[in-house]
Protein backbone atom coordinates (compact mmCIF):
# COMPACT_ATOMS: atom_id res chain seq x y z
CA UNK A 1 0.00 0.00 0.00
CA UNK A 2 2.62 2.45 0.61
CA UNK A 3 4.65 2.05 -2.46
CA UNK A 4 1.05 2.57 -4.07
CA UNK A 5 0.83 5.88 -1.93
CA UNK A 6 4.49 7.25 -2.91
CA UNK A 7 3.74 6.44 -6.98
CA UNK A 8 0.37 8.03 -6.31
CA UNK A 9 2.54 11.32 -4.60
CA UNK A 10 5.27 11.28 -7.44
CA UNK A 11 2.12 11.54 -10.02
CA UNK A 12 0.74 14.26 -8.15
CA UNK A 13 4.19 16.48 -8.35
CA UNK A 14 4.46 15.77 -11.75
CA UNK A 15 1.38 16.97 -12.64
CA UNK A 16 1.72 20.02 -10.85
CA UNK A 17 4.87 20.41 -12.04
CA UNK A 18 3.60 20.32 -16.00
CA UNK A 19 0.49 22.56 -15.05
CA UNK A 20 2.73 25.49 -13.68
CA UNK A 21 3.08 27.97 -16.79
CA UNK A 22 6.68 28.80 -17.42
CA UNK A 23 6.97 32.62 -18.10
CA UNK A 24 8.89 34.91 -20.19
CA UNK A 25 10.51 36.52 -16.87
CA UNK A 26 11.70 32.77 -15.73
CA UNK A 27 13.81 32.09 -18.79
CA UNK A 28 14.83 35.68 -19.31
CA UNK A 29 18.43 36.48 -20.32
CA UNK A 30 21.22 39.59 -19.53
CA UNK A 31 21.99 40.77 -22.98
CA UNK A 32 23.76 43.71 -21.94
CA UNK A 33 25.38 44.51 -18.61
CA UNK A 34 27.36 47.81 -18.45
CA UNK A 35 28.78 49.61 -14.94
CA UNK A 36 31.39 51.68 -14.36
CA UNK A 37 31.90 53.09 -10.55
CA UNK A 38 34.68 55.55 -9.43
CA UNK A 39 35.04 57.02 -6.90
CA UNK A 40 32.96 60.49 -7.69
CA UNK A 41 30.30 59.44 -10.16
CA UNK A 42 28.92 55.93 -11.37
CA UNK A 43 27.33 54.86 -14.60
CA UNK A 44 25.06 51.69 -15.17
CA UNK A 45 23.10 50.31 -17.73
CA UNK A 46 21.14 46.44 -18.54
CA UNK A 47 19.13 44.55 -20.94
CA UNK A 48 17.35 41.43 -20.70
CA UNK A 49 15.90 39.29 -23.58
CA UNK A 50 12.35 39.82 -21.72
CA UNK A 51 12.14 43.23 -22.34
CA UNK A 52 13.18 44.89 -19.21
CA UNK A 53 15.95 47.72 -19.54
CA UNK A 54 17.48 50.14 -17.05
CA UNK A 55 20.43 52.80 -16.55
CA UNK A 56 21.46 54.97 -14.12
CA UNK A 57 24.22 58.10 -14.07
CA UNK A 58 25.51 59.39 -10.19
CA UNK A 59 27.52 62.21 -9.58
CA UNK A 60 29.17 63.18 -6.30
CA UNK A 61 28.35 67.25 -5.83
CA UNK A 62 30.34 69.51 -3.72
CA UNK A 63 32.67 66.73 -2.38
CA UNK A 64 34.05 67.36 0.91
CA UNK A 65 31.65 70.21 2.34
CA UNK A 66 28.59 70.19 4.06
CA UNK A 67 26.46 70.57 1.37
CA UNK A 68 27.72 67.52 -0.20
CA UNK A 69 25.09 65.34 -2.02
CA UNK A 70 24.79 62.61 -4.90
CA UNK A 71 22.94 63.78 -8.04
CA UNK A 72 21.55 60.90 -10.19
CA UNK A 73 19.45 60.46 -13.52
CA UNK A 74 17.73 56.89 -14.98
CA UNK A 75 15.13 55.06 -16.17
CA UNK A 76 13.38 51.73 -16.25
CA UNK A 77 11.29 50.03 -18.60
CA UNK A 78 9.20 46.55 -18.58
CA UNK A 79 6.44 44.95 -20.10
CA UNK A 80 3.73 44.84 -17.52
CA UNK A 81 1.34 41.56 -17.02
CA UNK A 82 -1.47 44.17 -18.95
CA UNK A 83 0.63 44.09 -22.32
CA UNK A 84 1.21 47.66 -21.84
CA UNK A 85 5.22 49.11 -21.66
CA UNK A 86 5.85 51.11 -19.09
CA UNK A 87 8.64 53.42 -18.17
CA UNK A 88 9.95 55.66 -15.79
CA UNK A 89 12.84 58.54 -15.95
CA UNK A 90 13.84 59.71 -12.47
CA UNK A 91 16.15 62.26 -10.93
CA UNK A 92 17.11 61.82 -7.45
CA UNK A 93 19.44 64.75 -5.94
CA UNK A 94 18.79 67.38 -3.27
CA UNK A 95 15.60 67.76 -4.26
CA UNK A 96 14.41 64.35 -3.77
CA UNK A 97 13.14 61.56 -5.87
CA UNK A 98 11.08 63.13 -8.85
CA UNK A 99 10.00 60.32 -10.81
CA UNK A 100 7.94 61.05 -14.50
CA UNK A 101 6.36 58.34 -16.79
CA UNK A 102 2.76 58.46 -18.55
CA UNK A 103 1.44 55.94 -16.49
CA UNK A 104 2.02 58.29 -13.07
CA UNK A 105 -0.88 60.28 -12.03
CA UNK A 106 0.38 64.18 -12.66
CA UNK A 107 -0.52 66.50 -9.42
CA UNK A 108 -3.10 69.30 -10.29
Amino acid sequence: MEGKINILALTALVAVAVAVPVSEDSEAVVLKSDADVAPDAYNYAYETSNGISADEHGELKNADTEGESLAVQGQFKYTGPDGVVYQLNYVADENGFQPSGAHLPVPS
